[in-house]
């Protein structure tokens, strides 16, 4: 067979044809997976089916579809793990399968039988998902034609994608994150010079009751102050590490955003579930950016599956655990700020990801919450 006969074999255009469709109108990324030969894996965790399956090779008995099903999987398991995803619908689509095979659903898996193009338009679960398919795999170009401009398509889009990736995780120059260090440091060090450390800090401390006499500012002053030297240059390197991460991920006004919520939401909470004591620190603040870095994070869980699951969750958990076990710590506004911070996520978006309508549902959710809080904070708990 030469190498022009292979182009126009009407298996191997089925598949670039389905390459095609689910790539440049589904938006869904190769998987590249070792030992699965002659299919086809991709992924877009956005759609109802996470997962497509393109498989070309000669399926001829109910033994070797049932291998097929456990290797399938087994490979999801992997996938899951490295996505922090419970389920993943998987549709498999066979395209040389023989007609004395049963396909049986599975939990989360699901199969067809394609051969040409008519059997998409009588699939059920094509119709009812992906009923655009049908139409959107007749082309004018044929042969090497066809071949040539699918190549092309899925290849400029693919560019696009990376650009996009290039975008979001080319390192930025933390800017309001050295402001924030900056401000944290005036706010520690100058009271400290002038003698008036202990006035500065009585003054614009987070405190409830003088909250609640009008003293608003308090909910945001009191993320500026650090009790000691240890305190200070803990939450200043934490801010550092994870501020600068999420600055160059989600851009400097979205970034300004969840810090201040998440400031505002840390102090509410502690004066909910704190009781009438002082409160200072920037850590409401940074679990707020580890809420937000939390959500970014499942949105590219893709490229930061293995860090979400290996850093992030544990990082939040440990600090929580401190925070229930060490004395004088304010774990109330660790957990307001953690929730803040995820919760403003979702409303501000992330960049190529986030939909008009996610955004305007968290928006609205956010509002709900700070006014579930302030009502809790000014007149329940009065």
């Amino acid at each position: 067979m030469n190498e022009e006969s292979l182009f126009i074999d009407e298996k191997n255009m089925m598949v670039m044809k389905l390459l095609h469709y689910f790539i440049t109108e589904k938006s869904y990324s190769p998987i590249i997976l070792q030992g699965a030969e002659n299919e086809i894996w991709l992924e877009n965790l956005e759609e109802d089916y996470k997962i497509v399956r393109i498989v070309s090779s000669y399926i001829h008995n109910e033994e070797q579809y049932k291998f097929d099903v456990f290797k399938t999987k087994r490979i999801l398991k992997k996938i899951k793990a490295k996505t922090l995803s419970f389920h993943l619908n998987t549709l498999s689509i066979f395209l040389d399968l023989s007609n004395t095979v049963e396909l049986s659903p599975q939990k989360d898996l699901m199969a067809i039988r394609v051969v040409e193009d008519k059997d998409l338009k009588k699939n059920e679960i094509i119709q009812t998902t992906f009923p655009d398919l049908p139409k959107k795999l007749k082309f004018t170009e044929k042969g090497m034609q066809l071949f040539v401009k699918i190549t092309n398509d899925i290849n400029a889009h693919n560019r696009e994608d990376q650009k996009k990736a290039e975008d979001v995780f080319q390192p930025k120059r933390p800017i309001i994150t050295s402001i924030l260090l900056v401000i944290n440091a005036i706010c520690f060090f100058l009271p400290k010079l002038f003698g008036i450390d202990s006035w500065f800090l009585n003054a614009f401390c987070t405190y409830g009751p003088l909250i609640r006499g009008g003293q608003y500012y308090r909910l945001i002053t009191g993320a500026f102050l650090h009790a000691n030297l240890l305190h200070f240059l803990f939450n200043m390197y934490a801010l550092y590490i994870i501020g600068s991460q999420l600055e160059s991920f989600m851009g400097k006004i979205r970034y300004i955003l969840i810090y201040f919520f998440s400031i505002l939401t840390a102090s509410l909470f502690s004066m909910i579930l704190g009781g009438n004591v002082a409160s200072i620190g920037a850590s409401g603040a940074i679990f707020g950016l580890m809420g937000a870095l939390l959500y970014f994070g499942y949105h590219y869980r893709v490229y930061l599956g293995n860090v979400i699951r290996s850093q992030i969750i544990p990082l939040i958990l440990l600090n929580l655990l401190f925070g229930f076990i060490a004395p004088g710590v304010d774990n109330a506004a660790h957990i307001g700020g953690l929730i803040g911070g995820a919760l403003i996520s979702v409303a501000v978006g992330v960049k190529y990801k986030s939909t008009k309508f996610e955004q305007i549902n968290g928006t609205i959710v956010a509002i709900l919450f700070v006014a579930f809080l302030w009502y809790m904070g000014f007149v329940y708990a009065r």
